[in-house]
């Protein structure tokens, strides 16, 4: 599979990712066997990044992944986790819990370092705080070598410049914001780039918006996002394609997107992502179903605290 340099920090990651947080039961029951053979596929295709963190099934996803790479040689494989997130309203960022967190979840893998560390959905929280105590504290376990880079991650785009803008990070990572939809993160680049940070991409599919599957009952898309989102559905349909595999391949074509991050407990749909991505890229079924979403391009939602979202015009 086809590799970038994550930033400055020489890290090479497959143009494809697997996220765990599927291993951790975030959308739905999982078969335990598939589960790990998932993680296999995932590393099969080449997709030898893994993301997940102790939020996804409450420490769940970690242990599955340390029981699914038990064997797995340790250089074989880049692995990034999370902290300060823990459960739906659980948060905790201070000092203390970072040191905390990064033992736990090495311990959990069973691994002696992470490649990358990131803060979990920061938007949740007073994000000075994030400034002052948490990364400071990051800080200090990368110079042990316990976690290679770190960064922050999260959903709304203002985070970024309100971390970056006070001090350096390694990497971001944010979600739903470089799709079909919407393509607020790649306006961001720019800013990114200029302050040397790594850049990572998730969740191709906008929590299956733009997929045929059913959208989950927590999904805050509106009526308008859901029934424009079904007509583009519905064109790639008639087109003999599927909305799906326009959206990963439309999420990876960026190249200063360096992953795009996406998990599946199911390894037949693991290999489906891995195959899809080497197939030609319809442009002109892209700037067809682009015409469709123009009503709702670049329509997000507020998560976490209303004072670290970015406004919402009209």
């Amino acid at each position: 599979m086809e590799t970038r340099t994550l930033g400055q920090t020489g890290l090479e990651l497959p143009i494809l990712s697997f996220g765990a947080s599927s291993l951790g039961q975030e959308f739905r029951q999982v078969d335990l066997s598939e589960a790990l053979k998932s993680v296999h596929v995932a590393l099969e295709c080449g997709m030898n990044f893994i993301d997940t963190s102790p939020f996804y099934g409450r420490g769940m996803s970690e242990v599955l992944l340390g029981t699914a790479l038990r064997g797995v040689p340790r250089d074989s494989y880049l692995l990034g986790s999370k902290l300060g997130r823990y459960a739906g309203q659980h948060f905790d960022f201070s000092a203390r819990r970072v040191v905390e967190s990064v033992d736990i979840s090495l311990e959990r893998m069973g691994v002696d370092h992470l490649d990358i560390m990131l803060c979990h959905d920061i938007e949740f929280v007073d994000m000075q705080q994030i400034v002052d105590e948490t990364l400071p504290a990051l800080r200090k376990i990368q110079e042990q070598g316990k976690v290679r880079f770190i960064g922050v991650s999260g959903y709304p785009m203002k985070m970024f410049k309100f971390v970056l803008d006070q001090t350096d990070l390694d990497v971001v990572l944010s979600y739903n914001h470089y799709t079909l939809q919407n393509t607020m993160y790649g306006d961001l680049v720019p800013y990114l780039k200029s302050k040397n940070v790594g850049i990572m991409n998730a969740a191709p599919f906008s929590a299956r918006l733009l997929t045929n599957a059913p959208l989950p009952p927590w999904h805050k898309a509106t009526p308008l996002v859901r029934e424009t989102a079904a007509k583009a559905a519905q064109l790639c349909t008639d087109r003999g394609s599927d909305i799906a595999k326009l959206a990963l391949q439309f999420s990876v074509a960026n190249p200063d997107m360096t992953t795009c991050i996406t998990g599946s407990a199911n390894p037949q749909r693991v290999r489906q992502w891995a195959d899809w991505i080497k197939e030609p890229f319809d442009q002109e079924l892209l700037a067809d179903v682009q015409e469709v979403l123009k009503p709702i391009h670049n329509w997000f939602y507020i998560e976490g605290r209303p004072e670290n979202n970015d406004s919402v015009d009209g």
